[in-house]
């Protein structure tokens, strides 16, 4: 029981450094100049810079989200629907601009299992410790 809870805290903080990853460095600080190419072609090159940034913001607050663990199994629910829409749309307009191309969908589906046997799952074992221990 332990181990499960050290494994849901290692893989929320994993998930969670994702997300901020990507939204403040790769959006909004613009490292990686290939996620505003992305939006560029999605939604037009006029609109790419200032959506990105809010598309940044938005998975800076998502992290926040995660580590307050307000409404977990929505918020996971929340970004397994994020992450598979996000990928669908890349793959379909812009896979060249993706980092493994094509494949990056199965990075996708790997990152979604992950969020539902961390919350799913994992949350689960924890639910059931914290009911014991009452």
């Amino acid at each position: 029981m332990i181990r499960s809870g050290i494994l849901k805290s290692f893989s929320t903080t994993f998930i969670c450094l994702v997300w901020l990853a990507n939204g403040l460095l790769c959006k909004v600080l613009n490292l990686v100049p290939r996620h505003q190419e992305i939006v560029a072609r999605i939604l037009g090159e006029q609109y790419s810079e200032p959506f990105t940034k809010v598309i940044g913001i938005s998975e800076i607050v998502l992290a926040v989200w995660i580590v307050s663990r307000i409404k977990s199994r929505f918020c996971a629910v929340f970004q397994m629907a994020i992450v598979g829409m996000m990928n669908i749309i890349e793959f379909i307009i812009a896979p060249d601009l993706l980092l493994f191309g094509r494949m990056n969908i199965m990075f996708a589906s790997m990152f979604i299992m992950l969020i539902y046997v961390n919350e799913f799952i994992l949350g689960k074992h924890k639910a059931i410790r914290n009911k014991q221990m009452i």
